[in-house]
């Protein structure tokens, strides 16, 4: 019996010391992460991460360029809102010889943030320009960019510090939120905006206005006359 107890405390010593190998490789095996600008391209109806920097990606005309600021591993965290050329660029003018690409910036959640500062609205700005320009100049036409060694660390001055930094043991939502675009002015555009739509659904208080004049003063010219012809005979 005693040698039966023995055999039992050993196997179960052995099986905790398989547990608590298990909980450290677990540990050990936490992703790291870092907190960076992120680029992405809408394609197929969603965010795809760039395989090419900012300034080696030369979008065509009707492109929607993407940026988001977070804390982020293996998985991308791209934009929170989709990248709607149409609400972006759709009251903008094409120019001969330029090309609109609608830009989506996206600062991110006060999670992702450095301390002290706080992320801003996720923008969305139409950008004219030539068509030869590349990534990172159509981020540059909407405003002041950060850059240090090649990385774009800051856009719009946020955040004002920090590039690329490593942050251990990242905990990633599985989704985020979705948010709405703040939508900008566009940028280049030398074009007049596009004119909206006229409502033809209201009474036209005009044209009545007018019509109700002229039948006035032909009624008055007509008594007018009559009243000569009759002084007359």
């Amino acid at each position: 019996m005693t040698a039966h107890r023995r055999t039992l405390r050993l196997v179960l010593s052995l099986l905790a010391g398989l547990l608590l190998a298990g909980t450290v490789a677990t540990s050990a095996r936490a992703e790291d992460g870092y907190r960076f600008w992120g680029y992405y391209q809408w394609t197929a109806g969603q965010w795809a991460f760039s395989q090419k920097g900012a300034d080696a990606t030369v979008p065509a005309d009707g492109a929607v360029e993407g940026w988001r600021f977070a804390v982020g591993g293996a998985k991308p965290r791209v934009p929170r809102a989709a990248g709607d050329f149409e609400a972006i660029c759709g009251k903008t003018p094409a120019e001969s010889g330029k090309k609109r690409v609608a830009l989506v910036v996206d600062p991110g959640t006060p999670e992702d943030a450095v301390s002290g500062e706080t992320p801003g609205q996720a923008t969305g700005t139409c950008v004219v320009t030539a068509t030869a320009s590349n990534g990172a100049q159509i981020l540059a036409a909407t405003g002041p960019d950060r850059i240090e060694k090649g990385l774009t660390c800051g856009i719009n001055g946020y955040p004002a510090k920090g590039c690329g930094d490593q942050v251990k043991n990242i905990k990633v939502p599985a989704t985020d939120t979705p948010v709405t675009l703040e939508i900008k002015s566009a940028v280049g555009s030398t074009a007049a905006p596009a004119a909206p739509a006229s409502d033809n659904s209201g009474t036209p208080w005009t044209g009545i206005i007018i019509a109700i004049v002229v039948v006035v003063l032909l009624a008055g010219g007509g008594l007018i006359l009559s009243r000569r012809r009759t002084a007359a005979k």
